[in-house]
C-alpha cells in the first residue's frame, strides 16, 4: 500500500468515528462524547491534509519548484498541529460549561462501547499510518498518525469515564476526565509543533543526524584534507547537506568527483532521501585564503 492509499485509509476511518460518536453523544448527552467528536472530526480534518499533502510533496522537482514539493508536507504538519491545538481549547470550553450545568448521561454502556470501537478502529489505522510514515520519512503522515493514537487514548479514557460516573453516579467525572484529556492532547500536540514547524524556516537537522552525517563524510578524511561550511536542512522526508571539501592539490577532477560521490552515497545509505552537494576546494585556495 503506497502513501496516498494509507493516507486515505485513515479518512475513510475518521469519517465512520465521527459520525458514530457524534450520533451517540446527542443521544446519549455526554460533553466527553461530543468533545470526542468535535477531536475526531478535527482528526479527519487533518487526514485529509495529510492525504492531500502526501500526494503532492510526492510530486517530482519542476521548473517552478526546482527543490520539490517537500515543504508541503511541513506545513500540513503544522496545520495539524493548529488544529489539535483547537480542538482542546474547544473540548475544554465545553467542559466547563458542562460542571456549571450538570446533566445525567443516557445510555452510558452505549456511549461505553462506541469509544472502544472507536479506539480500536484508530489503533489498528493509527499503526498502519505510522509504519507507512516511518518507511516514506513523511512528516505528514506522522503527524496524521499522532492524531489517530491520541484518538485512541481519548475514547479508552472516555469509555472509563463513562464507566465510573455509571458506578458512581457522579456525573462531574465526565466533564473533569475531558478536560484532563483534552490538555493530554494539547500536550502531544506541541510535541510535534517542535518537529513539524522548524523546517519551514530552514533550522538544521537535529545534533544527532548532523554527528552522525560528520561521522560518514570522517570515513574518508585520509583522501582529503578538511571539509567545512558544514550545513543543513529539512524539506519534508528529505535532508538536505552541503559543505565545501578541500583536496590535495595533486588530485585530479576525475579523483576528486569520485570521492564526492563515494561520500554523497556513505551518507544516503544511511539517510535514504538526503540531497547532498558537496563544493570542491584544492589546497593551495585554502592555503592562500590564510594570513602569513
Amino acid at each position: 500500500m503506497n502513501g496516498s492509499k494509507t493516507a486515505f485509509l485513515s479518512v475513510l476511518s475518521n469519517t465512520f468515528i465521527v459520525s458514530l460518536k457524534l450520533v451517540i453523544g446527542i443521544v446519549t448527552g455526554s460533553v466527553a462524547i461530543i468533545s470526542e467528536a468535535i477531536h475526531s472530526a478535527l482528526d479527519l480534518v487533518a487526514s485529509l491534509i495529510a492525504f492531500v499533502s502526501v500526494r503532492i510533496s510526492a510530486r517530482s522537482a519542476d521548473k517552478g519548484h526546482p527543490y520539490g514539493h517537500g515543504k508541503v508536507e511541513n506545513i500540513s504538519g503544522t496545520v495539524e498541529t493548529l488544529l489539535i491545538f483547537v480542538a482542546g481549547i474547544w473540548i475544554i470550553y465545553e467542559c466547563v460549561h458542562k460542571i456549571m450545568n450538570p446533566t445525567e448521561i443516557a445510555f452510558p454502556f452505549l456511549g461505553i462501547l462506541v469509544m472502544v470501537v472507536g479506539g480500536g478502529v484508530n489503533f489498528v489505522v493509527s499503526l498502519k499510518v505510522k509504519k507507512k510514515a516511518e518507511e516514506l520519512h513523511s512528516v505528514a503522515m506522522k503527524s496524521n498518525a499522532l492524531h489517530l493514537l491520541t484518538d485512541v487514548f481519548t475514547s479508552l479514557g472516555v469509555a472509563f469515564s463513562l464507566l465510573l460516573v455509571t458506578l458512581t453516579g457522579w456525573t462531574i467525572l465526565d466533564p473533569v476526565i475531558g478536560i484532563v484529556l483534552a490538555l493530554y492532547i494539547m500536550r502531544e500536540a506541541f510535541k510535534l509543533l517542535k518537529e513539524s514547524f522548524p523546517p519551514l524556516i530552514d533550522a538544521r537537522l537535529a545534533e544527532e543526524e548532523e554527528s552522525e552525517i560528520m561521522r560518514l563524510i570522517e570515513t574518508f578524511k585520509e583522501r582529503y584534507i578538511e571539509f567545512h561550511d558544514f550545513r543543513t536542512r529539512r524539506s519534508g522526508p528529505e535532508e538536505y547537506v552541503d559543505f565545501h571539501l578541500v583536496i590535495p592539490s595533486t588530485m585530479d577532477v576525475k579523483t576528486a568527483h569520485q570521492l564526492c560521490d563515494e561520500i554523497e552515497q556513505s551518507i544516503k545509505a544511511t539517510f535514504v532521501r538526503a540531497q547532498v552537494m558537496i563544493h570542491i576546494e584544492p589546497e593551495h585556495e585554502r592555503l592562500a585564503g590564510q594570513p602569513l
